[in-house]
């Protein structure tokens, strides 16, 4: 029938928005996206500059013979950092070491963040020094447009004038070619995640030198990925004002380096939640580029960018400052940096994906309730009734037309007998009935149709963004963005057995079903009882699809459930419509009843 139709097509249109809409859209347009990037590209690649820009090197294949041989010797990462020169980092939130050898920033720790929700677990490592697995670093420098210039390379020993590294002491690094030129860096770090370097170049051989400043991010391995569709994670960033999203695959399928030419921007590496970003001086004409290549059988990633050079006249001093963020993906912290150093959409390294407008202040309400009432799961509970006030009229005019709906189900069912398998008339009598009736079959659709968008950037929100990571609600749910971690088939933990992933069908899961069908009981049951098993097997297929989703969303879902049921409820009862069916109104005539009555009707008009 229609309004059965019109449900089961409102619930298919949900599915394939959460579950499909960045698989059939997003992705076609990246590929068209990555070919124009290719195509662009080739008719640079054979430039003799960008082969004297730096490229991905193999693990301690770029440094010096006496220090190859100490890390060939070592066993751990703690070895590998006391083997090379350094300055030591101590700040608030980071700790770890920059390498003098090449003025690496390789060694980096974040403070605050553990790797699991129990703060006696480690705290993560983000960066990692060459002659180690999967080696991770940043570095800035020069490239030298001319032969018979020396600039410093990857085997460069700098000079330090201080040996730590804090918020309140900048280090300045040093390195003389010996033939005229002295390279300086100075490298400052701020309370968080952004170093600011400050480069120099003092020329004094007598004569103009033509220099070109890079920065370059390089990363060791093919990192595991979380592999949602819905989230990108690996080279990233905004050139020339547009957001560029290059997976590791396709550098690594295609072997393609991608390039773009930009005024400012950014360009980086990024995980689910960890930033490696590089920022040039945001007035500066660059080029940035993705790139793939192979090292000693180890895959090899790399994000730079070059600017177009300038000259430094003799006797004269070429100063350039860049900035590189090493940390946590912080919205708050990345907005202060986009607004603070005036880098173009940085907020963006969260993947807030095409509903932004609405995942990012939907992030805001629930940080803004979360330092209300100290507790994240109570700020989503706390948002879900926020956002059924908003909507509260439109839902209350659909749970109306839904509770006439079902006051009118006996008549819609005397029809269905009166007609039998004859659809068109049957569908011609309905659309007379809900005429009569003034009822609107679309319009119990629109609470289903609402929460769409809202359930969708929810679910952005809490996977993505690194405030919800290990954010506990009460009970056993440790960590909102994840998964419950209970499961039905052992009993809740009461059998010692860890099932399979597709069996975790947790405490807050089946809770969320069991108000689904609550709630689908105060809906019109559908007059085919084949619709009306389908109907029935709904909150079961939901349970198990959600049950891998995170305990956050879950919990939203369940109590969104209960407040619209509680809604529903108040409007039937003021309606005259019984709860469990039927209303209190006189019964309606059987189709037997409506036979006989058309019958006598008639015999009476020909009288």
């Amino acid at each position: 029938m229609t309004d059965q139709r019109n449900l089961i097509i409102a619930i298919g249109v949900s599915l394939v928005i959460l579950l499909g809409f960045q698989f059939f859209f997003e992705q076609p347009r990246m590929r068209d996206q990555q070919t124009q990037e290719q195509q662009q590209q080739i008719a640079d690649e054979a430039r003799q500059l960008e082969s004297q820009r730096p490229t991905p090197a193999a693990p301690g294949g770029d440094t010096p013979a006496a220090t190859v041989t100490a890390v060939k010797q070592a066993q751990t990462r703690e070895q590998v950092v006391e083997n090379s020169p350094r300055v030591r980092i101590d700040s608030p939130r980071l700790s770890g070491s920059i390498s003098l050898t090449g003025a690496r920033i390789d060694d980096i720790t974040l403070k605050g963040y553990h790797v699991n929700p129990d703060d006696s677990s480690p705290n993560i490592t983000l960066l990692t020094p060459l002659g180690l697995p999967q080696p991770y670093y940043t570095e800035f420098g020069w490239v030298a447009q001319g032969d018979g210039i020396t600039v410093p390379g990857a085997n460069a020993v700098w000079q330090a004038d201080r040996e730590v590294l804090t918020p309140d002491q900048p280090v300045t690094l040093s390195w003389d070619n010996g033939a005229g030129l002295r390279f300086e860096q100075v490298i400052a770090l701020d309370q968080d995640y952004m170093f600011t370097v400050t480069q120099r170049v003092v020329n004094q051989t007598g004569e103009a030198v033509s220099l070109h400043n890079y920065g370059l991010a390089s990363r060791g391995g093919t990192p595991k990925t979380a592999g949602f569709f819905i989230l990108h994670e690996g080279p990233v960033g905004v050139l020339d004002g547009t957001l560029r999203e290059v997976k590791y695959d396709d550098l690594k399928d295609d072997g393609a380096t991608v390039e773009h030419n930009s005024t400012g921007g950014w360009i980086g590496i990024t995980d689910k939640y960890w930033l490696v970003a590089l920022v040039p001086d945001q007035q500066a004409a660059v080029k940035g580029r993705f790139l793939h290549a192979m090292r000693n059988n180890d895959d090899r990633y790399q994000v730079d960018f070059l600017d177009n050079g300038r000259e430094v006249a003799a006797g004269a001093t070429l100063e350039q400052t860049s900035r590189v963020f090493v940390g946590a993906k912080e919205v708050r912290l990345l907005d202060r940096y986009e607004e603070q150093h005036g880098i173009t959409n940085f907020d963006l390294a969260i993947d807030f994906g095409w509903f932004y407008f609405l995942t990012k202040p939907i992030f805001y309400a629930i940080d803004w309730l979360y330092h209300l009432l100290g507790n994240f799961g109570l700020a989503i509970l706390a948002l879900t009734v926020v956002i059924k006030a908003v909507f509260f009229p439109l839902a209350n005019k659909s749970y109306r037309a839904m509770s006439k709906l079902k006051e009118l189900q006996p008549k819609m069912v005397a029809l269905r007998e009166k007609v039998g398998d004859d659809r068109q008339r049957l569908n011609q009598e309905m659309m007379t009935l809900y005429k009569k009736e003034k009822v609107n079959p679309a319009a119990g659709c629109l609470p289903i149709l609402v929460q769409i968008p809202v359930f969708f950037a929810l679910y952005k929100v809490l996977f993505v963004t690194i405030e919800m990571r290990h954010a506990p609600f009460y009970g056993w749910i440790k960590d909102l963005s994840a998964p419950d971690p209970t499961t039905l088939f052992n009993l809740f933990g009461l059998i010692p057995w860890d099932p399979p992933s597709f069996l975790m069908i947790g405490v807050w899961p089946i809770i969320m079903g069991i108000t689904m069908y609550l709630q689908q009981k105060l809906n019109p049951q559908p007059a085919d009882p084949i619709q009306a098993k389908i109907f029935m097997f709904l909150p079961i297929v939901f349970t198990v699809m959600l049950a891998s989703f995170p305990a956050g969303l879950v919990i939203y879902w369940a109590w969104n459930n209960t407040l619209s049921m509680a809604q529903q409820y108040v409007i039937m009862r003021r309606m005259g419509v019984k709860v469990g069916g039927g209303s209190d109104k006189p019964a309606q005539p059987s189709a037997k009843q409506l036979a006989k009555a058309e019958t006598t009707k008639a015999k009476g008009k020909k009288s």
